[in-house]
């Protein structure tokens, strides 16, 4: 019998849309629509990240879900205004890996299943994918759109913070009020999973661990003290109050990476020492290296066995999914459905092609940030701002270990490229050109 995993056309066959959703969706649409450009970031945040994915408009059979709406407002926006604002260093490194990326996602999973309603899967989740992209990498062009926009998520973490509080104590979340989401939370070992607007409470708990570095940048910011602040206190909530081990893992992976900064200038060293330690270990342990994540258990009730297994099938069954992916992969093991890791969903949904192109993904982005902050040795300011980038992104592929970006945070992760964008494009030798008397004048932005 066909794994349940695999089946496509489920969800809700009605529209799922509360009158105050439906009147928050109309008015965010009007403001992308006809804000001036650098204002659209907030009404398009607050909207993708505030609004439960579950709420959703369904049209002969299709399934629109609001974010889904609002990237497609987004796209009108980026349409009408992107001769007079292209995005930020063109397209750039990070452009020619994720729309491969994307595309080549979409095109291994319809070869995979062959069938119609999968197709249709398939175009929804890229128009969020590369939809989503390019409406964010459109938003965030510069250094006041990177502070707006850690101004918004860091709104979002406290209205989240207060709810999921608030779930601690009543074990109902307020958003579930609206539809699309469990009223009741998740109660596992006695300790209620708070989990906000977002989808699942482990994706909640990650915005805030992934969120934390980018709000201690913040914090260096002019008039940015005490949103950075409640932004941080914010994050930590969300982190704690889901109660997953992974949250707490990618928390401190980002913290412990901005403690680094003193030595910054020998990250070779520390590269290849862990290299070696994981060498070293591989060579003295009684099973493979990765089976150090079963160990891991932060709140007593963690899925770290799940985890290490996930991983175990990942190599033991390459010969299974390197070409476009596989199918069966909830028959290898008990509840292999559930791929709660990146890197093992990409390559099970994508084959080796879309496994390589995240790996890429990841490790030009710290080659990238690596290059540009020793282009601004000295400028101790880009060199901080720079150094947070990279420990934001340290968070997330800690996080990947432990968790599918399913829902809103998938934004989140696009907000962190554009922004790695922008601070390798302004900081690293890009050319910009500018008229003064009539005449080109070439100036470099690190040189500002």
């Amino acid at each position: 019998m066909e794994p349940d995993n695999i089946r496509f056309g489920g969800g809700s066959p009605v529209t799922v849309l509360h009158p105050l959703v439906a009147l928050a969706m109309v008015l965010a649409i009007v403001l992308i629509l006809f804000l001036p450009r650098k204002y659209v970031i907030v009404p398009a945040f607050l909207a993708l990240f505030l609004i439960p994915k579950g709420q959703q408009i369904v049209l002969a059979g299709l399934h629109f879900n609001v974010y889904r709406i609002i990237i497609l407002a987004g796209l009108a926006r980026w349409m009408m205004s992107k001769r007079s604002a292209p995005l930020a260093g063109g397209f750039n490194f990070m452009d020619r890996i994720c729309v491969p990326l994307f595309l080549c996602f979409f095109l291994t999973n319809s070869l995979l299943y062959m069938q119609s309603q999968a197709l249709i899967k398939n175009t929804g989740d890229l128009l969020d994918a590369l939809g989503g992209y390019i409406v964010i990498r459109f938003l965030i062009r510069d250094r006041e759109d990177v502070v707006r926009t850690i101004k918004v998520l860091a709104s979002i973490a406290i209205v989240n913070a207060v709810c999921m509080l608030n779930e601690q104590r009543a074990a109902q979340n307020v958003f579930g009020y609206l539809g699309g989401i469990p009223l009741q939370d998740t109660v596992r070992d006695g300790k209620i999973r708070s989990q906000g607007s977002f989808e699942v409470f482990i994706t909640a708990g990650t915005f805030g661990a992934t969120l934390a570095p980018l709000l201690i940048w913040l914090s260096s910011q002019a008039k940015s003290k005490a949103i950075s602040i409640l932004g941080i206190l914010a994050a930590t909530v969300m982190s704690i109050t889901c109660f997953a081990s992974t949250t707490f893992v990618a928390y401190a992976a980002g913290i412990c990476a901005l403690c680094l900064w003193p030595v910054r200038k020998q990250m070779r060293l520390v590269r290849w020492g862990i290299v070696a330690t994981l060498v070293g270990l591989q060579l003295v342990m009684h099973g493979p290296v990765w089976s150090l994540l079963e160990h891991i258990d932060l709140t007593g009730s963690s899925s770290s066995y799940h985890r290490y297994m996930l991983i175990d099938n990942f190599v033991r069954h390459f010969s299974d999914w390197w070409l476009i992916g596989a199918r069966d992969y909830a028959s290898w093991g008990w509840e292999m459905w559930d791929t709660s890791n990146q890197y093992v969903a990409y390559a099970f949904s994508g084959g080796l092609l879309a496994f390589v192109l995240f790996i890429s993904l990841i490790s030009r982005s710290f080659s990238k940030l690596g290059t540009a902050r020793k282009f601004a040795d000295g400028n101790r300011s880009e060199e901080w701002f720079l150094w947070c980038l990279g420990a934001t992104l340290f968070a997330h592929v800690v996080s990947y270990f432990g968790i599918n970006y399913m829902d809103q945070m998938q934004f989140a992760w696009f907000a962190l490229l554009a922004i790695i964008s922008v601070g390798v494009f302004e900081v690293t030798g890009s050319v910009v050109p500018q008229v003064q008397e009539s005449k080109p004048n070439y100036e470099v932005y690190a040189a500002q």
